[in-house]
């Protein structure tokens, strides 16, 4: 539940220390225990090496809630056969 919240609110250009304190908000409205800064720091580490582009699931969703054009799927499909 928390990690899903982490990969939502992370964003590259913010420090670590920032989606710390997101995700604290995020478990005290959930009534969770808040994860430690060495943990949340170990976890987006992480995300942000393995997620450089997106998946062609979470292109479709983008395109569905219209945040990207169709398009995008062709320069995915393109892009990834060069």
């Amino acid at each position: 539940m928390l990690l899903a919240a982490l990969v939502r609110i992370d964003r590259q250009d913010a420090p670590i220390a920032e989606t710390h304190r997101r995700l604290a908000l995020v478990a005290d409205e959930l009534g969770v225990m808040r994860p430690s800064h060495e943990r949340v720091r170990v976890l987006v580490r992480a995300h942000r090496r393995r997620r450089v582009d997106p998946g062609i699931g979470e292109m479709l969703l983008d395109i569905a809630l219209q945040n990207r054009p169709p398009e995008a799927v062709i320069d995915a499909i393109i892009g990834r056969r060069s």
